[in-house]
């Protein structure tokens, strides 16, 4: 099969699981925000979907490097789907008012397949296309992420106005069914390895580190970006709150800086699909993504009150680099590492730059609490700009050429 068709086919299922998954993510965050109104609970809610990957991603790239990685991604989707399903008649059960536990319980499930589905889904891509063509691929992605990320707020606004959860969870039941369909109607090559019927966890762990280490630019981007996600991490979480105490807004304006924001990284991912691109430094993108991110993060929180307007604006800014910045990193990671050893690259990078994120997320209640969150918005956003700062003059990035011969 034409590997243009091969793509084709599965992107078309994964825009339905990545809206679905989408129009969930967002409800749920909604329904919290104006039940509770907590940045902690928020804290919790996004602390359950990432400590999964964080526990289990180290030990998922051994085995997606050794998997069928379609089934992989095929098992993994259908797990999402049981535990969305479960979810689902938890709140039908209740009539909506399940304790909190029981979320953060699901959202944990939930991301255990996605801990096995995105190393997956990474570690595929350049067996299938030319390596000259991996960042229109990843560009192509950004705008299916995009497209989920625009459409998946404002359907997900509409839905908890006017029904209850059980139906909106269901979605994502229907998402999962259809990415899987599209995933059984393609043939993804598996890597040439060896034999063992049992891997042996702590060597190729060991080989998954080895193939991060050993690159230099690799290492380095991989330092500053565990740095970085330390500080992006909080604001992330604090957008809602954000909107509702500084700005004075509703669920509407949650739901329009969610989808402005997806404006941007749909042109952003666009911007990656231009043939120019693959000829741009992937590195000098990322440091200079880094310093537009921390900008746009840093001039939301000096805005005053009725600055609602301009936030919207730097917020569609902030996506556009978003969306260059991991395209960008991406293909770097892709064609700069084996395919043999990529998926435990991709896990290991996954659970190690989660790691300062979750201590950055457990002072997230402390900081909106002593700081305040404009300020937190302005002191992250400064030191992420530093941080592109640092990288743009490292020796080892300066140097960098965009692929491996």
């Amino acid at each position: 099969m034409n590997w243009k068709r091969t793509f084709a086919i599965i992107w078309s299922g994964q825009l339905f699981s990545t809206l679905s998954s989408s129009v969930v993510g967002y409800a749920v965050i909604f329904w919290l925000s104006i039940k509770t109104g907590s940045a902690e609970i928020l804290a919790l809610s996004t602390i359950a979907t990432l400590l999964p990957q964080l526990v289990l991603g180290l030990f998922t790239g051994v085995y997606v490097d050794r998997w069928d990685r379609r089934k992989t991604m095929i098992y993994a989707d259908l797990f999402v789907a049981l535990n969305s399903g479960i979810l689902a008649l938890l709140f039908y059960t209740t009539n909506g008012e399940l304790d909190l536990i029981y979320i953060y319980l699901l959202l944990a499930l939930r991301s255990v397949g996605s801990a096995f589905h995105i190393p997956a889904m990474q570690a595929s891509t350049p067996l299938l296309a030319p390596e000259s063509q991996l960042m229109r691929i990843a560009g192509i992605n950004q705008v299916i992420f995009s497209l989920s990320t625009i459409a998946g707020p404002a359907i997900a606004a509409v839905f908890v106005a006017s029904m209850n959860m059980t139906s909106v969870l269901l979605a994502d039941v229907g998402g999962a069914v259809i990415a899987v369909v599209s995933l059984l109607l393609v043939k993804i090559p598996n890597p040439v390895k060896d034999k063992e019927a049992i891997p042996h966890l702590k060597r190729e762990i060991k080989e998954g580190f080895h193939a991060l280490a050993s690159n230099q630019t690799i290492k380095w981007l991989f330092l500053y970006i565990v740095l970085a996600t330390f500080f992006i991490m909080p604001v992330a979480t604090m957008f809602p709150l954000l909107t509702l105490d500084h700005f004075n807004g509703d669920a509407y304006k949650m739901s329009l800086i969610e989808i402005v924001w997806g404006v941007g990284m749909l042109a952003g991912g666009g911007i990656m699909s231009l043939s120019v691109m693959n000829k741009a430094n992937k590195v000098k993108l990322i440091n200079y993504m880094y310093v537009a991110l921390g900008l746009t993060f840093a001039f939301s929180g000096i805005l005053p009150p009725n600055g609602y307007p301009v936030f919207a604006a730097l917020t569609i800014a902030g996506g556009v680099a978003a969306a260059i910045f991991h395209g960008s990193f991406t293909v770097v990671m892709q064609t700069s590492l084996d395919p043999a050893v990529m998926g435990r690259a991709f896990s290991i990078f996954d659970t190690f730059s989660m790691l300062p994120a979750m201590v950055g997320l457990l002072l997230t209640g402390y900081i909106a609490d002593t700081l305040g969150i404009t300020t937190t918005f302005i002191t992250s956003g400064t030191a992420i700009v530093m941080i592109g700062l640092l990288s743009s003059i490292t020796p080892a990035l300066k140097n960098f050429t965009n692929f491996k011969k």
